[in-house]
């Protein structure tokens, strides 16, 4: 019988978008900002401020700029080669130079937010005043550094004082997990922080049905289990596959699931 805990639904909230909220920080210090671009995908760059964008007349037909609000909105439509576009503030004249090129790819790039000393300082100013917030508890903490390890840019995973990667001492497929769902459950990673360990299970759809996730369907004694997604789409789709993060207390999720012990590595982890 599965018992989560209520934490699963906070766990849930900070997954969500994981990956897709990334966002990469540069700090203009008056020199040029390299923004790659990717052919046919839209990329976003926060200015927070009112910016003109000065264009070379060498790149009509070949990037789209859209300017709303401080955040520009740029799309190439074919190869272009490394060009510096100039963004000026619409109230103080101030010149951002960034420097563009377009390469073909298939992995999306992340928005991009421009920081200037202004701005740095007084963010830092504000979270040297600002009061100490309560600490995140563990599994939410464990579970989100697992979904960001997994999904998120390296450079974009937040640290986490403590955490330490574990040998997987479940290296099968966990055909009891899930009995009740036509779906293959593989862990492919293990974390531990503390007295938690949280394991990421692979789940995959083996069917031509959508299936609705469930935590109350895990076959497992977990603390707390949230998805990346919400559902598996049939198989072959783009969404027939997920992680799980199964949050277990005082020992692995060899201890939690229900497998022969044949089943189960030998290793042992301290």
């Amino acid at each position: 019988m599965t018992r989560i805990s209520t934490l699963g639904l906070t766990i849930a909230l900070m997954l969500w978008g994981v990956a897709a909220q990334a966002v990469e920080l540069m700090h203009w210090e008056r020199l040029p900002l390299a923004v790659p671009l990717v052919i046919n995908q839209e990329r976003v760059v926060f200015v927070d401020e009112a910016v003109r964008v000065g264009v070379p007349s060498t790149l009509t037909g070949k990037l789209r700029v859209q300017s709303t609000g401080g955040t520009l909105y740029l799309r190439a439509s074919e190869a272009i080669a490394p060009t510096r576009l100039q963004l000026q503030s619409v109230s103080t004249g101030e010149i951002i130079l960034l420097d563009i090129a377009a390469t073909p790819g298939d992995q999306p790039l992340e928005p991009v937010r421009i920081l200037k000393n202004a701005q740095v300082q007084a963010t830092e100013a504000k979270s040297s005043t600002a009061p100490v917030p309560e600490r995140t508890p563990i599994p939410v903490a464990l579970t989100r550094y697992a979904a960001q390890s997994l999904y998120a840019p390296l450079r974009t995973v937040e640290s986490l004082p403590g955490v330490r990667r574990v040998p997987l001492k479940l290296r099968t497929a966990l055909p009891t997990l899930l009995p009740t769902e036509n779906v293959s459950s593989t862990p492919i990673a293990a974390w531990r922080l503390g007295d938690y360990w949280v394991t990421a299970v692979r789940l995959r759809n083996r069917g031509s049905d959508t299936v609705q996730l469930d935590s109350r369907r895990l076959q497992a004694k977990l603390f707390a289990a949230t998805f990346q997604h919400a559902f598996l789409g049939p198989v072959g789709s783009a969404e027939d596959t997920t992680i799980a993060y199964l949050v277990t207390h005082g020992a692995g999720l060899e201890q939690a699931v229900l497998l022969p012990s044949v089943a189960r590595g030998t290793d042992d982890e301290s």
